[in-house]
């Protein structure tokens, strides 16, 4: 219940204020005794003095700096009224009917009445207004006219002193049957230095008196509010003439900044254009990069198995000489440390490399990725792009329609205007009647009966004129709230406009910065397969040295062999068995009639067909 409270409070009543309830509201629990701080009734008689506290202090304060006559539509008066009908409802009895329950505060409020009879003309005047059909309206009207007349605090002492009649409406525990009622009604005598002219649903209070005197002194000063409420209507249409002309300043700003958009977003489109033609380019450049390493992959891996069958077949011939020069072996033992110990380095260097192959894999992996991710943000922008001309033909359109409403608010302001000084003519000629009322008053009794009726129906078209100057006044302030709220919102379209470019030199650097490292990234790729295909060469080398020194090769026996292995012909005395000096098979003379140098023997030896062939690829190969 108090946090509602406080909630439509602080929507209206200002920061100051709103600031000093809060902190009231929560350190409140704390400064009650506990047995007061477990009843939730007693905090909610707390939370209510605290309230009216506050909002008596700030409309005395407020009243005094801006002047001791207030008019209903000053906020801080508003926020009393709310705080006083909080404080009424408080401990309210429901009321069962057939519409069902119901709690009603022009119930204890009728009781004045009865206990002052000065309190009969707020009442009767209540029930005579027509606008008024619920207790709830009743009661606001009640509380405002009593208000004006100064007496709000002495009706309401008069109304708690009787708590057996407010026991019928109020709970036991409720605000106006204990202390802290008594203690509002205290504060409510400061009120009085207070003066408000209320209007109450377009009628004025008027006192009824018998006497004609007294009729016309209240007409008297009818016609004064009339005139003081003519004022202050047109000091608030010069304000809004001058809101008009700042709203149509800011409308051309709007205009010309439109304008500037207009053209950053076409150079923009223009930027995006040349960012796509440059995509496109990469992603050209990046393909035929990875078709060309893909065929030098494939040579490598075919060159790699050719060289894998040599190296066997003279890892054979190794196995076989090995056996024959068993006496060479000690002095070769020495040799044979050394190049374990450069294999070794050589394993390392290729796992180094392996890993720098992986790692470099993986940049261009990413870089793909990253490509990518730079396509979509720039299809992210296109589209950006197209709703931002949407918006902008959208806001042009908001735009014409705003002109035309101020063109028809220029020309409701020009009729107000018309009416004003109709007004005024008016009050001219009562004034010029009143004067000659004055004079003439002794001799001129029934006349002055007819001139007050004639000015009775005066008044009454100027009430309703008033009435439908309100209107027109609300109506333009709700169009000038709206022109607002229009002129944020292109604000923050503006805002969002600047951000997006932001975003897209961001994102332009951004590309820039990854074709360098692609650059970069190609150049390093390069260098790499350069030193790969080095290395490769360099650790067959040693494998081959290493197959002749280690043996392993089966050197075959003249017994297993009875035919020769390419020509598959027979031996005899005149087609003889030669063996090959690299893999160690028996072949006849015309399929081994070949000799080169190998690695384990400097001099040029006898070689078959098969050999002879793949020694030669391998020297084209590696020509060092």
């Amino acid at each position: 219940f108090c946090l509602g409270i406080l909630g439509a409070f602080r929507q209206r009543a200002p920061k100051s204020l709103a600031l000093s309830l809060k902190k009231s509201s929560v350190d409140l629990s704390a400064s009650l005794p506990p047995s007061q701080a477990r009843d939730p009734m007693s905090m909610e008689r707390a939370n209510l003095l605290n309230m009216a506290k506050l909002s008596i202090k700030g409309l005395i304060e407020s009243a005094l700096s801006f002047g001791r006559t207030l008019d209903s539509d000053y906020p801080p008066l508003q926020q009393f009224f709310v705080v006083m009908e909080h404080c009424l409802k408080h401990g309210l009895k429901v009321k069962k009917s057939f519409l069902g329950f119901n709690k009603s505060l022009w119930g204890p409020l009728e009781l004045v009445e009865k206990l002052c009879p000065e309190a009969a003309e707020i009442s009767a005047s209540v029930r005579d207004l027509p606008g008024l059909k619920t207790p709830l309206g009743r009661a606001r009207a009640w509380l405002r006219l009593a208000l004006m007349q100064k007496r709000l605090a002495d009706y309401l002492r008069l109304l708690i002193t009787r708590k057996d009649l407010l026991s019928d409406f109020y709970e036991n525990s409720a605000l106006m049957l204990e202390e802290e009622g008594a203690v509002i009604v205290g504060l409510l005598v400061g009120l009085n230095v207070i003066d408000a002219n209320l209007c109450v649903k377009a009628l004025f209070y008027i006192c009824s008196l018998g006497n004609r005197n007294s009729q016309i002194a209240s007409i008297l000063d009818q016609k004064n509010y009339v005139e003081e409420l003519n004022r202050q209507l047109n000091s608030t249409v010069h304000g809004l003439q001058g809101r008009v002309e700042s709203l149509e300043k800011s409308n051309s700003k709007l205009i010309e900044e439109l304008a500037i958009a207009k053209n950053n977003i076409i150079k923009l489109q223009e930027e995006n254009q040349q960012l796509r033609g440059e995509n496109s380019l990469i992603l050209q450049k990046t393909q035929e990069h990875f078709e060309v390493t893909q065929g030098d992959a494939s040579v490598e891996r075919d060159a790699y198995k050719q060289s894998r069958q040599g190296l066997d077949e003279m890892y054979n011939e190794a196995q076989r000489q090995l056996k024959d020069e068993c006496q060479l072996r000690q002095d070769v033992e020495n040799e044979l440390v050394c190049q374990m110990s450069m294999k070794q380095e050589m394993d390392l260097a290729m796992k180094l490399l392996e890993k720098d192959i992986h790692e470099k894999q993986d940049t261009l992996i990413g870089l793909r990725h990253q490509l990518d991710e730079v396509k979509v943000i720039n299809v992210e922008m296109y589209q950006k792009m197209q709703s931002s001309d949407d918006e902008m033909k959208k806001k042009n359109d908001v735009i014409t329609r705003l002109e035309e409403k101020t063109n028809q608010i220029t020309a409701t302001m020009k009729q107000l205007e018309q009416r004003l000084q109709e007004a005024e003519r008016h009050r001219t000629s009562a004034e010029e009647g009143t004067r000659r009322f004055k004079l003439d008053f002794a001799n001129k009794a029934d006349s002055l009966q007819r001139q007050i009726e004639h000015r009775e129906k005066q008044l009454q078209q100027l009430e309703t004129d008033l009435k439908i100057e309100r209107e027109w006044r609300q109506t333009l302030q709700n169009d000038l709230d709206r022109e607002r709220d229009t002129v944020a919102q292109l604000s923050t379209e503006a805002l969002q406009i600047n951000g997006l470019k932001k975003e897209f030199h961001r994102l332009h650097d951004e590309n820039i910065q990854l074709k360098m490292i692609c650059e970069d990234q190609e150049q390093a790729l390069e260098e790499l397969g350069s030193k790969l295909s080095e290395s490769k060469l360099k650790i067959e080398d040693i494998k081959e040295a290493n197959k002749a020194l280690q043996g392993g090769q089966v050197w075959l026996k003249d017994k297993e062999a009875s035919h020769c292995k390419l020509c598959e012909k027979e031996f005899s005395i005149s087609r003889r068995k030669h063996h090959c000096r690299n893999c160690g098979e028996i072949f006849c003379n015309s399929c081994s009639d070949n000799e080169l140098p190998l690695p384990a023997s400097p001099k040029p030896v006898r070689v078959c067909d098969t050999c002879h062939a793949l020694l030669l690829q391998r020297c084209s190969s590696n020509p060092t």
